[in-house]
């Protein structure tokens, strides 16, 4: 038998079980995809209900992303210390009991307080699901792996987003925030029986049944047992934001932060102020949610292509492509269109080549952050890129506010994906796989 558990994984064909867990990681982030936009949708309806202006309205489409920023960072870092399986669990009982409580909110402050403590569970889930998904991966299929877990996002906007659509025609908002808390409460049964604790996070804890505990899981995914650990590190490396700042990852780090921060300020953007934009030309609040999910079916075909095309072309240079186009699209978005159906197809477009550069930058985690950190360095980099994701749309609704047009405001909002490009040219081929070893990011 094999001394190296971790290498079992990476080495040999996945097994029905690790296929099933890498699946639920999907749905999970489809999961966080609809309950993140489920604000987006019901924004023309809280609008006119509660009379508010679009600065308000911009406030409270930020406030789960600010609790995703402090979710992704704190409980990322929870991760790499308890475990993943536990702070999967924990953050959704978070996200069931925000989105079960947004249908009682009668006040923009307390639908604020809401779906920040949302955004806690929904920030932590996603850190969880990267590294799971990377760690339960073998070498061949993980970019691949990681890429379509990316793409659950869109996923979940589209088939939520269309059924929320149809709620809006024929019911209230509320019924947008009820129907994501029975979804998301009846992942927690399945999440539970399903999705076993990562062996990497198992192999780097250690204690003194791990080895017993590792060949338990090896087996019931359908692998041989380890005959025994591997030889610790001499310098064993604590889940710690520290670790992320020390001399091997710290400009990793910092360049990876800064080209997520802007980016996803453009990508929110565009995902935030569709609904608003579109009601504010005079079409209806369910047509509006047709156009965003327009956007997201673009998202999805862009995480599609990007995922197929990691394996001939390096990761880095294909999220800068992506970057570049976002930042032209962004653009066009913003010089108006004739039509409903011109505006959902440039919106698809955008959404193609946003989300495609935001896979990317997920499966470039899952290479540069080593086991120990996986999470914690994913929550870090997600937890403050989020600053950005919040600071897209309360910026864009203070620009209306102020009296700037739509291709003014749009052009502003594009250039984040430029800068993300930028950052991504300095950073370098330099990344760490799973299995610790150096390896090429591209």
């Amino acid at each position: 038998m094999t001394q190296d558990p971790q290498s079992i994984l990476s080495r040999h064909a996945m097994r029905p079980l690790q296929i099933a867990a890498v699946t639920l990681c999907v749905l999970l982030n489809a999961l966080d995809g609809f309950d993140v936009l489920a604000i987006s949708f019901a924004s023309p309806g809280i609008a006119s209900e509660w009379g508010i202006d679009r600065a308000a309205l911009g406030l409270v489409l930020s406030m789960e992303l600010i609790g995703m920023a402090l979710g992704s960072v704190v409980l990322g870092n929870v991760a790499d210390r308890v475990g993943r399986r536990p702070t999967v669990l924990g953050c959704l009982v978070i996200m069931a009991g925000g989105m079960g409580m947004a249908t009682l909110a009668t006040s923009v402050a307390g639908l604020s307080a809401i779906r920040f403590l949302t955004g806690l569970g929904i920030g932590g889930m996603l850190a969880c699901t990267n590294a799971l998904v990377a760690e339960f991966s073998n070498d061949h299929h993980r970019n691949l792996a990681v890429a379509i877990m990316a793409s659950g996002y869109p996923m979940g906007a589209i088939i939520g987003g269309s059924i929320a659509t149809g709620l809006l025609a024929e019911g209230h908002w509320r019924d947008v925030f009820s129907f994501g808390a029975v979804v998301t409460a009846i992942f927690l049964p399945v999440a539970w029986f399903l999705l076993p604790e990562s062996i990497g996070f198992l192999v780097q804890k250690r204690g003194p049944d791990a080895l017993d505990r590792i060949n338990a899981t090896l087996r019931r995914l359908g692998h041989e047992g380890a005959a025994a650990l591997p030889p610790p590190p001499e310098k064993p490396v604590k889940a710690s934001i520290r670790q992320l700042f020390a001399p091997a990852l710290a400009r990793s780090t910092i360049l990876l932060t800064i080209a997520y921060f802007f980016h996803i300020m453009t990508f929110y953007f565009i995902l935030k102020w569709i609904p608003k934009i579109v009601v504010d030309m005079g079409h209806a609040a369910s047509q509006a949610g047709n156009v965003l999910v327009w956007a997201n079916v673009g998202g999805l075909a862009g995480a599609t292509l990007l995922s197929l095309l990691t394996y001939r072309i390096p990761v880095r240079a294909l999220v800068i492509v992506a970057m570049l186009a976002s930042t032209v699209l962004v653009t066009l978005f913003g010089l108006g269109q004739d039509s409903l159906t011109q505006l959902a197809l440039i919106a698809g477009a955008a959404g193609f080549c946003t989300n495609a550069g935001v896979v990317g930058l997920y499966a470039l985690f899952a290479k540069v952050f080593p086991t120990a950190v996986r999470a914690g360095g994913t929550g870090f980099v997600i937890g403050i890129g989020r600053g950005g994701a919040a600071l897209g749309p309360i910026v864009a609704g203070l620009l209306f506010n102020a009296g700037f047009g739509l291709a003014l405001v749009s052009t502003f909002m594009a250039m984040g994906s430029l800068v993300g490009a930028m950052a991504l040219l300095l950073l370098g081929r330099q990344a760490h796989p799973p299995a610790e070893s150096p390896l090429q990011a591209g």
